[in-house]
């Protein structure tokens, strides 16, 4: 798929570079979870409960953060399973090691530095791959190139689970403020709301599931798609 389409659905930008998120979210690391934690937590959660990870499955998590959902995945895929986390900050990848360490689940993890839209694995090694309030981090350009990433480490009849801010159609007054917020304070409100169903269904996917919830008075999507 071509990059020009998803310019289309009018997604705001994300004006900061790769090196200023990665100082940015290393610096807020050790108080993530105070910070956003606990109002994601519930979302991630529904996006668990779609993905369904099954033990002996290989699961690639983009954007682990704290590591809240590895804990999770590494117990439902068990011993016989796999799971990868990437993440682009090495002060988030700090705290998920320490939360795995305490789960007992460190040795069953391969936690991963890089970048979304450049994935360190081969081709179809993994049965499904999860983003928790990330896609909507990258850059409008680099969405479709995530996604193909997505599409490229899955194997035949692979999943993959998103839970996002979400633009649905003409965006109602807390998306309009939420995205002036944005334009205008960049670094400090990286994320934007974005249309999940859109950008998936243009990257190659068939939506198998798609709950809608809200944050803040802000549309979350939670999607499953092959």
């Amino acid at each position: 798929m071509g990059e020009g389409r998803s310019s289309d659905v009018r997604m705001a930008r994300v004006r900061r570079s790769k090196e200023e998120a990665r100082a940015a979210y290393d610096r807020m690391s050790a108080w993530y979870d105070l910070l956003a934690g606990a109002s994601e937590e519930k979302h991630m959660r529904a996006g668990l409960r779609q993905l369904a990870p099954r033990e002996g499955e290989r699961i690639l998590e983009i954007g682990f953060g704290t590591g809240k959902a590895l804990a999770s995945l590494t117990r439902s895929v068990g011993p016989s399973g796999r799971v990868y986390g990437v993440d682009l900050s090495a002060g988030m990848a700090g705290q998920a090691e320490r939360r795995l360490e305490a789960a007992g689940a460190r040795g069953e993890t391969a936690l991963i530095l890089g970048d979304g839209a450049r994935l360190p694995l081969a081709d179809g090694v993994v049965d499904g791959v999860f983003m928790s309030f990330t896609l909507e981090l990258f850059d409008t350009p680099r969405v479709p190139r995530v996604l193909g990433e997505c599409r490229r480490v899955l194997g035949q009849g692979g999943r993959l689970g998103v839970v996002s801010l979400a633009k649905r159609g003409a965006a109602n007054p807390s998306v309009r403020l939420y995205e002036w917020v944005h334009n205008r304070m960049p670094r400090y409100v990286d994320c934007r709301p974005i249309p999940v169903r859109q950008v998936l269904e243009e990257a190659g996917f068939t939506v198998v599931n798609l709950e809608r919830r809200s944050m803040w008075t802000l549309p979350v999507d939670v999607v499953l798609v092959r």
